[in-house]
């Protein structure tokens, strides 16, 4: 089965670093998040990687190349720019790299957690067309997908401004959760993505498509994930794996 890493993004929220630096590459820990993404699809047992890239691509291919590509076979998605593709378009675009008989991963390259991505994969529905992992809202988070009594996903939600999209007309109805960065996508989302622009959010094909293309959600349960879009987050992550390397030395985790 392979992965594909979203590594394209211009990490703006995260300040003067990704001038130069892409947001792949910024240390969390002292580690790149690239770095760390790859050693997680690895040690589950993922040997085919794809990673789409854009802004800076060239550190992100140079990266890879002076490590080897850490014994992986590893391949790049390499958008011409000037802006990144987006999620869904990044999946469109690395269509020759990612048609298999076997559905693929897709996990977004600032998200570190310890999720269970064997169990993950092995918990999704052969009807679906993608399963995304999940999980129970925190206090800051305003955006959610809704999902009915079988988990399907029916729609999606701000409740800072109320809007409601999909194929529902009120959230209340609806079980609301956060979406982890982390989904399987079964091989029959090429042909629904032809109709699709050059640049979009995966999450909009996804509200879409699911009226007619069962999309499932899998709850990740007790989960440790930090999204590293701000310098906030990047510092708790920093602080996150000092506690772990301080408790644990060498087996700090996400």
């Amino acid at each position: 089965m392979k992965a594909l890493v979203f590594a394209a993004g211009y990490g703006t929220r995260l300040g003067e670093i990704t001038r130069t630096l892409p947001k792949a590459l910024v240390p969390a820990g002292g580690v790149p998040m690239l770095q760390r993404v790859i050693f997680k699809l690895r040690d589950a047992g993922f040997r085919e990687i794809v990673v789409n890239a854009c802004h800076l691509a060239d550190k992100i291919q140079r990266f890879l190349e002076d490590n080897g590509n850490f014994g992986m076979d590893i391949k790049l998605s390499l958008e011409p720019g000037p802006e990144p593709f987006e999620t869904g378009g990044g999946i469109k675009f690395a269509r020759p790299l990612l048609e298999d008989r076997e559905p693929f991963l897709a996990y977004n390259v600032d998200i570190l957690s310890d999720a269970d991505l064997r169990g993950f994969v092995s918990s999704a529905r052969r009807d679906a067309l993608a399963t995304l992992l999940v999980r129970e809202p925190s206090p800051k988070d305003n955006r959610f997908f809704l999902f009915d009594s079988d988990m399907r996903l029916a729609g999606w939600t701000n409740v800072t401004t109320g809007e409601v999209r999909g194929r529902i007309s009120r959230a209340g109805d609806y079980r609301r959760m956060s979406f982890c960065g982390i989904h399987l996508i079964s091989q029959q989302v090429f042909p629904l993505l032809q109709d699709w622009p050059e640049r979009f959010s995966i999450t909009d094909f996804y509200i879409k498509e699911a009226a007619e293309h069962p999309v499932y959600g899998v709850s990740a349960g007790a989960l440790n994930l930090i999204d590293i879009g701000s310098p906030a987050s990047l510092a708790e992550a920093d602080a996150y794996f000092s506690r772990m390397y301080t408790s644990s030395p060498g087996s700090a985790k996400p």
